[in-house]
């Protein structure tokens, strides 16, 4: 997928979450993310969409918090939320997807931030429905779109995620394969953290399932056990990966 795709991804999840939320009774607990209500998590995600289109648009050299933004907040309703999303969709389809900015991960452009944008969204909206009691289904490119984003990331994350600091190892092999796309990535873990590859060859230990399912087990969303994701191989160091792996 590349920046307009990511746009155009990102655009529907919006509206899935506007929509979601308009079924939802705002003081309905979130158990995804704990202690949050559903009000909660759609102020969450209108103030990440605001400052993110803000970081774009001026092409941030540097961070930039949301306190220094003047941001509006509004309720937080389906029309505030698609509000502030489409304002990010028109800015980042207006911009040049290799033009360089400030982002917490490696890939120091807008590009990105359509992709961030994009799986920020599309988890929270999980977050969203699974709370609602509703089962979770999303395009199985793009989720398989997240897996990468994910791990791809996830070095970076270590300063709000400290565990990631402690993905060290011995050189095991663990393999994650979505069971409806073509992809699979196998990480190495070794003394210095570790490695991510699109090579597939022997493992420990190795996750697979449809794409969604592997990618809300990654992200914590959902449980290993009683998902669609099986584990096989070393299951000492899939618990390990996911203890240490989760996004704070």
């Amino acid at each position: 997928m590349d920046h307009l795709a990511h746009c155009a991804a990102l655009e529907v999840e919006i509206d899935r979450f506007a929509s979601a939320l308009g079924d939802a009774p705002p003081d309905t607990r979130v158990p995804t993310c704990p202690d949050w209500s559903v009000t909660e998590l759609a102020a969450h995600l209108g103030l990440i969409h605001r400052w993110a289109e803000h970081l774009v648009r001026f092409l941030a050299p540097v961070r930039i918090s949301s306190e220094k933004m003047n941001i509006v907040r509004g309720p937080a309703d389906p029309r505030w939320l698609q509000e502030g999303g489409s304002d990010l969709v028109a800015t980042l389809r207006a911009s040049e997807p290799d033009a360089s900015m400030w982002a917490w991960g490696a890939d120091q452009h807008v590009r990105f931030w359509s992709r961030r944008q994009l799986h920020e969204t599309l988890v929270h909206r999980a977050d969203l429905e699974l709370a609602l009691g509703r089962t979770v289904r999303a395009e199985p490119d793009v989720c398989a779109d997240g897996i990468d984003e994910f791990l791809a990331n996830l070095t970076s994350s270590a300063s709000f995620s400290p565990a990631v600091r402690d993905l060290r190892g011995t050189g095991q092999m663990l393999r994650f394969k979505p069971v409806d796309v073509g992809r699979s990535w196998t990480v190495r873990i070794d003394d210095h953290g570790f490695d991510v590859s699109e090579v597939d060859g022997p493992s420990d230990a190795a996750l697979s399932g449809p794409a969604v399912d592997l990618l809300l087990v990654l992200y914590r969303r959902q449980a290993l056990s009683g998902s669609q994701v099986a584990a096989v191989g070393d299951r000492d160091l899939v618990d390990f990966w996911l203890a240490h792996s989760a996004l704070g």
